[in-house]
């Protein structure tokens, strides 16, 4: 404990910051086409979108609860949400320079371009004045504050704007607000000249006939704006008899909760700027002005999207296909364990897994965990399906993933409607584990197949996340899977078991464990190294660990996408730790952790980060890799990732990140290109 208090440790909010920055600075990055670097820049808005909702708001209340206690890096919260909130003016400076100075340009040279309303020809004004009166003015409703209507109340994220109106009597200001409708295209196409693509934005549309909504009335003047809410759910768990309905009733509040920003354009006209801060009850603190459209959602929502610019785009991809699941998924399975790195790989043989599992009436029951899934969902089919075939089908849904809780509730109701069993999360835990088991009957005898993973049962993500998974038949995993299953369904204390090692307790005590024996190995000179690839390193226990197995001489390389809490290069500390990120074309998702371990080397994989909420407050799963051909896949793959050269970030002793591609002598390589030019090449054969 001593060790962990002396130690430098990065706060965990400007560590994400600092990830987010990298992300935007993929927007500029020349190797990236044009449209994908618009989508980087638009993932940066989503991705600011989530973290006022979740980490600003929890700070915010803290703050006004007069919370005053210290993170591990020695901050308050009132002390972050200073430095947050001007780190995140910055990002947003630098997001909309990008914009207007490199990507608008960009696209203009492409024909692609956001045209003037003056600069309309007349043929535009007639197809735009149809298109209004037919299609926009029948959904718009202006909502006029005066002495008798108070200010509505802005639901969350919508795009809206306000108007300053003269009063009938001419005397003094009245103001008014017009949602601009979210069911209606953000980006209007005007009919294209010579190849042209000129677009006109919805608020601008809006804009340019506002006069029509308030008929007998001076517009002064407009100015779109957005607010973000607090959209943290909060209940008491431990009180609620049903999680379904308190869930339903938290995302209900989800839409209405207090807000945490609002963004205006520059140059906002100040009366109505001072009329929104009244009505929002918010202070300067929680305006942002942006030089430009308010929400880039629809750089990928749309324009990432257009016909006709493939060329614009990365070179598309087909995932890899092994030929063993051209026959029976469980004879492929019986042969050997099988190995799966998304995308590069298909997720199709995982859904044929399912769905001939559901159809093979030698298959007794399927059991799975699910965290998020996809709105139109082949796995949740497949299961739905087995249950109508007459399979004992149990499911085990979290309703708590985050931002994905109606989806799952709506996927809930369908599955029982079926014939499953929905059991809707586990009391005061988050289920975050990533397995499937099968208990089929073979020649009398009970045969169980196992799928663990390191991401969702998700067929869109799978196609952008890169993540490993296993099917196996090893019947001590099976055996492991059942008793795991059994704990959930039970809600029983986890038992050891012979292979898996779970969350919450268990895994944190593991992981522990195998740092603290690599540390006794480099005191006794043998060969001591720790590898891990993860997405977020924040505990602060594990940090310890790896800091005392740094300093005892061990070698740790540490690919870590976003959020680093660790200081490596801290003289006399973290010499020996080295940190890198990527940020590439596809989302780095896997979590591998490989440690040599004397000479005996192991491999694990996992559902979970190394963060106090995956080992002390989510159900996770840890599993090792056993099969001699897949542990050499995955360590090539390790191996080709920290070689990279063109995607990958280093932490350096000053706590920023630099870009490996700077630095002299470095062969280039990316890591992700590469993988997908090993599919190629074998999808070819």
């Amino acid at each position: 404990m001593a060790m962990r208090n002396a130690l430098r440790y990065t706060n965990r909010e400007l560590s994400w910051m600092s990830f987010n920055r990298r992300v935007l600075l993929e927007a500029v990055h020349e190797d990236n086409p044009v449209l994908e670097r618009i989508k980087f820049l638009s993932i940066v808005s989503t991705n600011l979108d989530e973290f006022f909702m979740i980490r600003v708001a929890s700070l915010r209340d803290q703050v006004q609860a007069g919370y005053k206690g210290e993170d591990p890096s020695g901050l308050r919260p009132r002390d972050q949400l200073r430095l947050l909130v001007a780190e995140i003016r910055r990002q947003v400076a630098r997001q909309y320079k990008i914009l207007n100075e490199s990507l608008f340009p960009a696209l203009a040279d492409e024909h692609i371009f956001f045209i003037s309303p003056e600069h309309l020809t007349r043929e535009q004004t007639v197809w735009l004045d149809k298109y209004f009166y037919d299609e926009v003015f029948p959904v718009l409703t202006p909502m006029t504050v005066d002495g008798g209507r108070r200010y509505p109340l802005i639901l969350s994220r919508s795009l809206n704007i306000g108007v300053s109106l003269m009063s009938r009597t001419g005397r003094k200001k009245t103001f008014a607000t017009v949602q601009v409708p979210g069911i209606l295209p953000r980006v209007v196409t005007l009919p294209a000249i010579h190849g042209e693509k000129p677009m006109l934005l919805m608020e601008t549309v809006i804009a340019m006939y506002i006069t029509t909504l308030f008929q007998g009335r001076t517009v002064l003047s407009v100015c779109p704006y957005r607010i973000t809410r607090n959209a943290d759910l909060t209940f008491d768990e431990e009180e609620a008899s049903d999680l379904l309905v308190e869930i339903q009733k938290s995302l209900r509040k989800r839409k209405w909760g207090g807000v945490i920003r609002m963004e205006v354009q520059k140059g906002a006209p100040a009366d109505i700027v001072s009329m929104l801060k009244k009505a929002m009850e918010i202070t300067d603190f929680e305006i942002h002005y942006v030089d430009g459209p308010v929400n880039l959602d629809f750089l990928a929502k749309q324009i990432y999207s257009f016909e006709g610019f493939d060329h614009l785009r990365y070179k598309a991809y087909q995932p890899w296909t092994d030929p063993c699941w051209e026959g029976s998924v469980f004879d492929a399975i019986k042969q050997k364990d099988r190995y799966f790195y998304h995308p590069y790989d298909s997720f199709e043989p995982i859904i044929r897994f399912l769905k001939e599992a559901a159809e093979d009436p030698d298959v007794l029951a399927i059991k799975q965990t699910l965290y998020r899934v996809s709105g139109q969902s082949p796995v949740m089919e497949a299961l739905a399906a087995a249950a109508e075939h007459g399979k004992q089908v149990t499911v085990l849904l979290e309703l708590k993933a985050r931002f994905d809780e109606e989806n799952n509730i709506f996927w809930g109701r369908e599955l029982e409607k079926a014939g499953c069993h929905v059991i809707y999360g586990v009391k005061g835990l988050k289920v975050h584990s990533k397995i499937t088991l099968v208990v089929r009957r073979e020649d009398r005898q009970i045969v169980r197949y196992t799928h663990l993973g390191t991401g969702n049962y998700n067929d869109v993500t799978a196609k952008v996340y890169t993540d490993i998974g296993i099917l196996t038949a090893n019947p001590d995993i099976g055996q492991d899977a059942g008793v795991f299953f059994n704990m959930l369904t039970a809600s029983g204390d986890m038992p050891a078991m012979k292979l898996l090692t779970a969350a919450p307790n268990q895994l944190r005590y593991e992981l522990s464990r195998l740092i603290k024996r690599e540390t006794e190995h480099a005191r006794a000179g043998k060969d001591a190294k720790i590898r891990a690839k993860l997405n977020a390193l924040v505990d602060p226990l594990i940090i310890a660990d790896l800091y005392q197995a740094g300093i005892a001489g061990v070698k740790i390389e540490l690919l870590v996408r976003g959020i680093c809490c660790l200081q490596p290069g801290l003289k006399g500390v973290s010499g020996n730790i080295t940190v890198r990120s990527i940020i590439g074309r596809y989302l780095e998702h896997a979590r591998i952790f490989h440690f040599a371990n004397g000479g005996s080397a192991e491999l694990y994989l996992s559902s979970a980060d190394w963060m106090p909420r995956n080992l002390d407050r989510r159900i996770e799963l840890m599993f090792p890799v056993l099969n001699g051909d897949i542990r050499t896949r995955i360590l090539s793959s390790l191996d080709l990732q920290w070689a990279d050269t063109q995607k990958s970030w280093e932490l350096n002793a000053h706590q920023s990140y630099e870009r490996r591609s700077k630095k002299k002598g470095d062969v280039r390589c990316c890591s992700q290109e590469a993988e997908m030019a090993l599919r190629s090449e074998a999808n070819s054969l």
